[in-house]
């Protein structure tokens, strides 16, 4: 069966409905890009390269410039977010989000400050903070000691961000390209929800989780599907980003991260204890210069609470990010394809014949 999108095949997940493209890029100004690397095995089986960059920039302008705000939240922490600190701190997003390799993880840092450097003439003193950049593990399928990412690919997924028309590739693309979900192949996803008015999309990266744990749309298709295995069992991590265009705050941000870790667990994880889910949630609405006149910036945001949090479009929100991180995961798994990469080690494409056969048989399937 040819792959396709959940919604495509009949898999609605909740109850939301979605932006026109289902994706991040709902969110206006929000563009991503991909590079993927990839080089054959040697004829012993050894040295295939399945790895990638992928880059986010969360709203039309330059971010160092015109910041905007932002929360995180690590639900396991195995795993790194440089930038957190700052953005902790001063609940600001002042760099495009980029995804890579556990190991690959300081060049493409490196190579985002060069590129912002040479493509922008923009320095630290100019307003150029430190980049965000993240990682997942892609050591099953990615010959991690080659070394293989240079700086040319973080310019690539970089330049294909600024330029991108708001179409995500997803699978095994960019810095999903040697990722597995739930001993499947895994990689990049996307969803989207609209509620309110409001838009809020999600893209993950995923590397995380355990076949039996498997759920879709509150089946357990992991229990049915038992072949198919990786000859080794990997914790990994997952990447969530959630970018809205409804007016937030650091500290509402914050929780907007969270509540997409429990778009995982309806997917079936447990957060392991040798995993890194790490969350960054932003919003496009208020933007923060660097500098202005009297210090003092006019900001809006949605109602914390209200009576009995009837008012508050929170709750609306939460549920759209759980939403949204839940499709977007089953979306990595649909569109992703088996791959053979470093000695010989495969992740096979979740079987969609088979896995829509039992969620019809659940009445889970809408045609």
């Amino acid at each position: 069966m040819e792959r396709a999108r959940a919604r495509d095949l009949g898999v609605v997940i909740g109850r939301l409905p979605t932006g026109p493209r289902d994706a991040i890029t709902d969110v206006a100004g929000v563009r991503v890009g991909h590079a993927t690397v990839t080089r054959d095995p040697n004829p012993d089986g050894r040295g295939a390269v399945r790895t990638g960059v992928t880059a986010i920039f969360p709203h039309e302008g330059l971010p160092w410039i015109e910041r905007i705000y932002a929360g995180t939240h690590i639900l396991n922490g195995f795993g790194e977010l440089i930038g957190i600190n700052q953005v902790n701190e001063w609940g600001l997003l002042h760099s495009p989000i980029v995804m890579t390799s556990s190991l690959a993880i300081g060049k493409a840092y490196d190579a985002t400050i060069r590129w912002r450097t040479e493509r922008h003439a923009t320095t630290t003193h100019e307003g150029g903070d430190m980049p965000v950049v993240t990682e997942c593990d892609d050591s099953f399928l990615n010959d991690i000691a080659s070394f293989p990412l240079a700086d040319e690919d973080v310019y690539a997924a970089l330049d294909a961000a600024e330029a991108n028309d708001g179409t995500v590739a997803e699978g095994c693309v960019g810095s999903g390209t040697g990722m597995q979900c739930m001993d499947f192949k895994g990689g990049i996803g996307t969803a989207s929800r609209v509620v309110r008015g409001f838009t809020v999309g999600v893209l993950v990266m995923t590397n995380f989780g355990d076949r039996e744990n498997l759920l879709i749309d509150g089946v357990p298709v992991g229990r049915e599907i038992v072949d198919l295995m990786p000859e080794e069992h990997h914790e990994g991590s997952c990447i969530v980003i959630t970018a809205t265009d409804a007016p937030m705050l650091p500290h509402q941000l914050r929780r907007i991260a969270q509540r997409s870790g429990l778009g995982l667990a309806r997917c079936g994880s447990t957060g392991h204890n040798g995993s890194g889910e790490l969350m960054l949630a932003f919003s496009t609405t208020n933007r923060v210069p660097l500098e202005v006149d009297g210090g003092v910036v006019d900001l809006e945001a949605v109602l914390d609470g209200g009576a009995y949090d009837g008012p508050s479009p929170m709750n609306d929100l939460f549920l759209a990010t759980i939403e949204a991180t839940e499709e977007a995961v089953v979306n990595a798994l649909f569109m992703s394809t088996t791959t053979v990469g470093h000695d010989g080690n495969v992740l096979h494409a979740i079987p969609l014949d088979r896995t829509l056969e039992i969620l019809e048989r659940h009445g889970r399937l809408s045609r």
